[in-house]
């Protein structure tokens, strides 16, 4: 594993005969083949509401009965891993589509041995596992309009603190380390969602969450680096099938993203085990937490089903475009389809603009077809007489019912097949069949897409046993309908095919690209891979673009409309890191001589979360942010990755550094320490900080900003009255941030005072003392007054002093104090004398 996996749910239409018949020649039964593929028969096309043929087959006696590996030898699919059947213990994990009331029918489906997984009203599907003996009964639950097996998906697969032990060496291609250090950001604040399998659920892997907190590599209780808040896993996933575990592909993720922005809270839910679930996790992950979600403001994933739709939004982009309505960031790994023949050419896809009629089939395909029809009678066939002519030139001599395949010894091909009509609008009926070098069929899918599936979907795989490279041969036959535009793409995860017959776009027909499903969504970004240690180049399995829609998004059981013109994207949106190292996944070794073994984690599932934390970084910088200019600013400041185009590393390689610099808020800038809005001080000191490292600059009174630190005190003594005070911070990418205007007064004058109203200088009097009013005023608002009355202490006196005078002289003294503190030091004086009378 280690770069990518899918997820498939084929529904193969034809009783299974073809597929029975391509194993047994691939494995040896030679002759056995023709009784071996009649006697398979179950189902005839056109039966809508039932069994897929491949289920079908499963529940059979003598099929259940087989060990994993054996049933998927008769079912044309992969022994495990991507294009497996999806296990849960000795479970199978099958999609239920109703006609409607889908939710009502849950118990029902309960009470026919199913364990429901996922329900989605929207899409009229309900997700179970079943044993393959109670597959029968769940298909004749009320209103079942058909019962497909869910298959196994495709998975895009430093030092000590702070970011743990093992860092990937992204955190240094991509600038992060630099973007950290220049803007004082690590994500805090920011909560990132990873989906992928499974978090801590890989029994063998070579550690565990817990080890990882322990050395620092992930956030939790223990974590040495005081990174305490525990990864948020809102839902795990284990396949629990003997001999085959989980990968924990989704703790790795969450590694990358520490590693880049450890000040990120993390969370993670499973993609799995349905397509539908995928989706709804996607949207829980984005919910508040008081909704059961995690709040995540960034979300990446690495996983695809392989029947999400080439030419239109399914669920789980429908899904996205939920989200970033809400103002997630979105981010799918590109996948790692790509292939790369002798030539240079990319060769993992071939399409072309409709069904060309060669108006013949393989003669092998003749034969099953007649097999079939000697068994269960005329019309039960597979109508073998309209093959698609891959030749892209026209005329005498030019037709080709076959498409040849080059497969590597061991290897397992994985034909993904799909023409232009829309979800639960499908009028054209193809088959897909695989023959080998003697022309003998050896897998077929053979769905029934207008009545069962509804979809425009066939995958078929085939192991290579022979002990040599295969060239096999691929023929498409149109059962029934129209001409439709039809692609096929080799989920070949980067290797296993070295040539194709038809290696190049000529004639209309398109060679090369490979991204498809939610990597291809308008909402996503999606992100290609670039080895850590060549900036230059892409990695050659990294999937490549453009994206074609034609039909609107499947929002409903009800087809799409069509487009009134085709709507192009260009994918990958940007490239990202991949081969960094990890504590335990994927690849063991060194890439350099002398260098100690390492988990190296590579494909386009370890650039995705390398680039959704570089998001994280952004949006501390500048929460505000929306995720058009996320988009935008990773866009506009990635580097060019050699020679490459858009087609295959999008806008380049993501640049943290100028990412957050094009998008960051100016630095913020505090005044911690200011001076007395009113004092006598003629120098004062202002002290001011800043949110990341800037040079600062200071302006005092209107003047020009000159460069300064803080503290700061002015050069000369300041002359009374009021001043200003401003303070600028430029940081690395010469982004300014200005601090508020300080303002204040200085007063060194003191006031003069007066007394305003006073006795007369002789008080005559009858008692033996006299009251006397006195009331003073300065030459200043505000100030106080302190005064002292013949020989006694200066007190404070107000603006008013009525007191009781004895006979005889007396003298009040009174200065006044301004709010600066000034006092007068030429007080004011009045003398008088009361005098008894009678």
């Amino acid at each position: 594993m280690g770069r990518t996996r899918r997820v498939g749910a084929d529904r193969g239409r034809l009783s299974i005969a073809t597929v029975l018949l391509g194993c047994a020649l691939a494995f040896g039964a030679g002759p056995a083949f023709a009784s071996a593929a009649a006697s398979a028969v179950t189902v005839s096309k056109g039966g809508g509401g039932t069994l897929s043929p491949r289920l079908a087959e499963l529940a059979k006696p003598s099929v259940r009965s087989l060990p994993p590996g054996r049933q998927a030898r008769l079912l044309s699919l992969a022994r495990s891993g991507p294009g497996s059947l999806l296990r849960r213990g000795n479970r199978v994990v099958v999609e239920v589509r109703f006609e409607g009331g889908a939710a009502a029918e849950v118990g029902a489906l309960r009470s026919a041995g199913a364990q429901v997984v996922n329900v989605s009203r929207r899409y009229q599907t309900v997700t179970v596992a079943a044993k393959p003996a109670q597959l029968h009964a769940v298909a004749g639950v009320a209103h079942v309009a058909g019962v497909s097996e869910v298959l196994t998906p495709m998975i895009f697969g430093g030092t000590g603190c702070p970011s743990g032990g093992t860092v990937s060496e992204g955190d240094s291609q991509l600038r992060a380390a630099e973007a950290r250090n220049g803007f004082n950001v690590n994500g805090n604040g920011v909560t990132v969602g990873i989906l992928s399998d499974s978090f801590d659920q890989a029994g063998a892997a070579a550690t565990h969450a817990s080890e990882d907190v322990a050395t620092g590599d992930l956030p939790g209780s223990g974590n040495p680096c005081g990174l305490t808040t525990p990864v948020d896993v809102l839902g795990d996933f284990s396949p629990a099938e003997p001999g085959e575990e989980a990968t924990d592909e989704g703790r790795a993720m969450t590694q990358i993203v520490h590693d880049l922005a450890l000040g990120a809270s993390l969370a993670f839910a499973t993609a799995f085990p349905s397509e539908a679930a995928f989706a709804s996790n996607i949207e829980r992950l984005a919910s508040p937490a008081s909704e059961g979600g995690a709040g995540a403001q960034v979300i990446a994933d690495d996983v695809a089903y392989f029947e999400e739709p080439f030419f239109q939004d399914g669920p789980v982009a429908n899904a996205i475009r939920a989200v970033t309505s809400r103002g997630v960031d979105y981010f799918t790994a590109a996948g790692n389809d790509n292939l790369i023949n002798g030539e240079g050419h990319d060769i993992a896809s071939w399409e072309a603009p409709k069904f060309r009629d060669s108006g013949s089939c393989p003669t092998s395909v003749v034969a099953l077809s007649a097999e079939i029809e000697a068994e269960r009678g005329p019309g039960t066939g597979l109508n073998p007489t309209h093959c698609m002519d891959f030749d892209p030139e026209e005329g005498l001599g030019h037709t080709k019912n076959t498409f040849g395949i080059t497969v590597k010894k061991e290897a397992t091909l994985i034909i993904d097949l799909q023409w232009a009509e829309p979800w639960n609008g499908v009028s054209t009926d193809l088959d897909a069949f695989l023959l080998d070098s003697g022309g003998k069929v050896i897998a077929a899918s053979a769905e029934d897409n207008v009545f069962g599936s509804k979809k425009p979907f066939e995958l078929l795989g085939w192991e290579n046993k022979t002990g040599s490279a295969e060239t096999v041969r691929l023929a498409i036959n149109r059962y029934s309908g129209g001409s439709p535009r039809l692609k096929f793409i080799l989920m070949e995860d980067g290797s296993g095919v070295t040539e194709t017959e038809y290696p190049e776009s000529k004639g209309g027909d398109t060679v090369g690209p490979t991204i498809f499903g939610h990597a291809g969504a308008a909402g996503a970004i999606t992100v290609g891979a670039v080895p850590f240690y060549s900036s230059s180049t892409p990695e050659e399995y990294s999937s490549r673009g453009p994206v074609k829609h034609y039909f609107g998004p499947v929002t409903s059981a009800s087809p799409a409309p069509k487009l009134a013109s085709p709507e192009t994207l260009t994918k990958p949106d940007v490239a990202a890191t991949d081969c960094g190292a990890t504590t335990f996944f994927a690849d063991f070794g060194s890439f350099s001589l002398g260098e100690a073994p390492e988990w190296h984690f590579c494909g386009t599932s370890a650039a995705a979360p390398h680039a959704a934390a570089v998001a994280a970084l952004m949006r501390q910088a500048n929460p505000g942010l929306s995720p058009a200019q996320v988009r935008a600013g990773l866009a506009s400041t990635a580097r060019p990755v050699g020679s490459f185009g858009p087609d295959a590393v999008g806008a380049g390689l993501v640049d943290a550094f100028h990412a957050v610099a094009a998008t960051a808020l100016p630095a913020s800038i505090a005044i911690v320490e200011r001076p007395a809005a009113l004092s006598r001080n003629r120098s004062p000191i202002i002290g001011f900080t800043a949110n990341r490292p800037v040079s600062f600059a200071c302006s005092l009174d209107g003047a020009a900003f000159a460069p300064c630190t803080s503290t700061f005190a002015p050069s000369t003594l300041l002359a009374d009255g009021t001043h200003s005070f401003v303070v600028s911070g430029t940081d690395v990418a010469g982004l300014v941030g200005t601090s508020e205007t300080v303002t204040f007064r200085i007063d060194t004058t003191p006031p003069q005072t007066f007394i305003r109203k006073h006795p007369r200088k002789l008080i005559r009097t009858r008692r033996p003392s006299a009251r006397a009013v006195f009331r003073f005023g300065a030459s200043e608002e505000g100030a106080s007054f302190a005064c002292r009355v013949d020989r006694g202490p200066w007190r404070a006196c107000g603006g008013r002093l009525v007191r009781h005078f004895k006979v005889g002289s007396h003298i009040v003294r009174v200065k006044a104090t301004d709010a600066a503190g000034n006092v007068d030091p030429t007080p004011a004086v009045f003398r008088f004398r009361v005098k008894r009378i009678g």
